[in-house]
């Protein structure tokens, strides 16, 4: 028989594990190296939400002034008639399916700025009511030659068809003017409106066609968002709907600042009055500002009214740490943008948008002899 050699086992230095100099030496080199990659990532990061940040103001500001642009340079179409403009207009409750109230504009022009109809945005922003039609007929109306209860014979009845919002403006109107919208019912051979709407429509007055989509938008800051609300639909002049997101729709964020002004021809006559000297472009005597906020009170003041300086300011959504020395964006115009309601604005960066809107629906309308 065989025997099987006993082998024993030595101990050898090879096989040992390590000792606590060595994982302690390896913890802080690990240590050392996650800090280095930690700070390297947050710089990264930092840039990053800098750069998108930024990015995401200029789209955000770029898209939301071109859309206020477009409504500026649609306004007063089919109401920039002399004898239109500054007049109380009653929207009547049956202008949409959901039946709001009636609201009364008070007065309706082309574009107001901080319109006394509009609860106020945000603190130290503006807010714009724009006023405009879709009609295909004549923008100084068609007058009534005959009245047969609710039907109205005009000169051009193929400018109007079922569900035209129109404005009848008497030969003889009371002052201030109250005016009233009204929803076509049916056109035949004449123009049919409800009976509730015929007063105002009488032998010689004038039937203004605002077409079937008429806009009339309120612009706010609201909770650092542009909105807009739409009175066609909703009632924007309760001061109860303004945190309703259904109502005053956001339609850009971060939009923390909207300023806006007029500009005026303000020279005045310095032969006649029926040749009044004018430039027909924004200008002012030497000394003069041609840029205010002061809205036209008379027809002749919006003759005389033939643009809207505009301004937004977009916020980067991510704070981006303290800016203490920074100061509030400028402008062209005299409003100040102040940002100080949010005690925490200086943490952002900012991006200004500005244009200046001609109103070319009211200067096409030209000079009265009157102004």
């Amino acid at each position: 028989m065989f025997s099987h050699p006993i082998i024993r086992c030595r101990s050898n230095s090879r096989y040992s594990g390590f000792t606590l100099v060595e994982v302690m030496v390896g913890m802080v080199i690990g240590m050392l190296g996650i800090i280095i990659m930690m700070q390297v990532f947050a710089l990264a990061e930092g840039q990053r939400r800098t750069t998108t940040g930024v990015g995401d103001a200029q789209t955000n500001g770029a898209i939301a002034l071109y859309g206020i642009q477009r409504e500026i340079r649609e306004s007063g179409y089919g109401i920039s008639n002399y004898g239109l403009i500054g007049c109380d207009v009653l929207l009547p409750s049956t202008r949409s399916a959901s039946a709001p109230p009636a609201v009364t504009l008070n007065p309706t022009a082309p574009v107001t700025i901080n319109h006394p109809a509009i609860p106020a945005g945000d603190a130290n922003t503006d807010t714009l009511l724009v006023v405009y039609g879709n009609t295909d007929g004549s923008p100084q109306g068609d007058q009534i030659t005959v009245t047969n209860s609710t039907n109205y014979t005009v000169q051009t009845l193929i400018a109007f068809t079922k569900d035209d919002y129109v404005i009848a403006l008497p030969a003889a109107p009371s002052t201030p003017c109250g005016l009233r919208l009204t929803k076509v019912s049916s056109v035949t051979t004449t123009v049919n409106v409800p009976a509730s709407d015929a007063a105002l429509m009488t032998n010689g007055a004038t039937l203004y066609n605002l077409g079937n989509d008429p806009r009339i938008r309120a612009y706010a800051i609201r909770g650092g968002n542009l909105t807009v609300c739409n009175f066609m639909v909703n009632d924007c002049s309760n001061g109860g709907n303004v945190g309703n997101a259904a109502i005053w729709v956001p339609i850009a964020s971060n939009i923390v600042s909207m300023r806006a002004e007029y500009g005026h021809d303000l020279l005045s006559a310095v032969s006649t009055s029926a040749n009044p000297a004018r430039s027909y472009v924004v200008s002012a005597p030497v000394g003069s500002n041609p840029y205010d906020q002061t809205t036209p009170t008379t027809a002749c003041g919006w003759t005389r009214t033939l643009a809207v300086q505009l301004v937004l300011v977009a916020r980067s959504e991510q704070r981006t740490g303290d800016l203490s020395g920074q100061i509030a964006p400028a402008w062209m115009g005299t409003a100040s943008i102040n940002l100080s309601n949010d005690p925490n604005w200086q943490n952002y960066r900012y991006k200004v948008f500005q244009t200046v809107v001609p109103l070319r629906n009211v200067a096409w309308m030209g000079l009265q002899a009157s102004c």
